[in-house]
């Protein structure tokens, strides 16, 4: 019960934690679980893009302290690549606003740039100065690939526990690179080494979404309708953390099912629990006689009963919690690598201490029925 119960919430605290920062996440007009899910986590697709004219005149919003474009439709081997600025790697965070590390390497400064998340890395055994190139398209299956724009790693990030990890980093104009004619391909080639900013006519004409941080948060919800009433193109801004409260509601019967699963698990165990005191008063009838003949009364042999019951109760959540702690210690690891959720081994909380309690109190209650049965002996001696 206290596993499901505190992987259940560091989950959500994982998920949370990958738009840490971001007051605003912007986009097409859509609707915001669309727009959460493709723009952060990398699930499903944009119906459509916002143009690159429009990001330029929010970026320049007075309330706006940083932005960055990210935009998406690529993939190599099944992870996606994402396009986006050197702003990326400076003003996104995860956690409790912490940076994106570089486990190796630096950021990408030329158009034939890539950095690879920790799980690209792992997964396909890629190094610094390996070269790669991009398809088109999201699935892990493409039937068209851009051969001739080969790619070098040139960065490769730690593990955040985000979909970060999962994901290619380009930059806009190596994405739109990857896109051009092959006579302009052919062209761009010759020059392939210079740096991203002496490529400035490759500009995108449209990017998936923008990630914004505010030098306020008072002035969030008047920029969001600034936003969503924008006569010049339907776009749409939404605040992260309600989008993803929205998200969980979504998935309450899946929470409400492990809760019960939880329940029926400590509820069968204090019956199993009932049923061994019960089963073992047949055999201390000569010891509650001889309780009895040195003094004892029906009510100590009651409470006697019952603190055993509390007792193994007790001893059973220490043998629990630890187990808990020592699983997640080792396996945290394995657990960011595997499946990207960051877990602490810190399972002590309010939750953990209340639900102790009401098992204790549970005890007690099923620990009633042996204990009068003994109390019920005891004052027939």
């Amino acid at each position: 019960m206290f596993g499901v119960g505190y992987v259940k919430e560091q989950a959500k605290a994982s998920f949370a934690s990958s738009v840490s920062g971001v007051d605003l996440i912007v986009g097409a007009r859509t609707g915001d679980m669309n727009l959460l899910l493709y723009s952060v986590f990398r699930i499903g697709k944009a119906t459509s893009n916002m143009s690159w004219n429009s990001y330029n005149k929010l970026a320049q919003e007075p309330m706006v302290k940083w932005s960055f474009p990210i935009a998406l439709g690529d993939s190599h081997r099944g992870y996606r690549v994402l396009g986006t600025t050197t702003d990326y790697f400076t003003h996104l965070s995860y956690a409790q606003q912490q940076p994106l590390i570089f486990a190796a390497g630096d950021k990408f400064g030329r158009i034939f740039d890539v950095v690879v998340g920790a799980e690209v890395a792992k997964k396909l055994n890629y190094q610094i100065n390996d070269n790669i190139t991009l398809s088109h398209g999201i699935g892990s299956t493409s039937f068209t690939h851009h051969d001739d724009m080969v790619f070098r790693i040139v960065g490769i990030l730690a593990p955040t526990g985000t979909p970060v990890d999962q994901t290619l980093h380009v930059s806009l104009q190596g994405l739109e690179a990857v896109h051009l004619t092959k006579q302009q391909r052919n062209k761009l080639l010759l020059i392939r080494d210079k740096r991203i900013t002496a490529h400035s006519s490759l500009v995108p004409q449209s990017i998936t979404a923008v990630m914004v941080g505010l030098t306020s948060r008072m002035g969030v919800f008047q920029l969001q309708r600034k936003i969503n009433s924008n006569t010049d193109e339907p776009l749409m801004a939404i605040l992260p953390g309600v989008a993803l409260s929205e998200l969980w509601q979504m998935m309450s019967v899946a929470e409400n099912t492990l809760a019960l699963v939880s329940i029926l698990v400590v509820v069968s165990t204090l019956f199993g629990l009932s049923a061994m005191l019960l089963a073992s008063i047949r055999e201390r009838q000569q010891e509650i006689k001889l309780l009895r003949v040195i003094g004892a009364s029906p009510f100590f042999v009651y409470f006697l009963i019952e603190l055993e019951a509390l007792f193994i109760a007790v001893l059973s959540v220490l043998i629990a919690l630890t187990a808990l702690i020592v699983s997640l210690t080792v396996a945290n690891d394995f657990l960011l690598a595997e499946y990207g959720l960051s877990i602490g081994s810190n399972v002590v909380s309010v939750e953990i201490i209340e639900s102790i309690g009401i098992i204790l109190l549970l005890t007690v209650l099923a620990a009633f029925p042996p204990s009068f049965k003994a109390f019920y002996q005891a004052n027939r001696k």
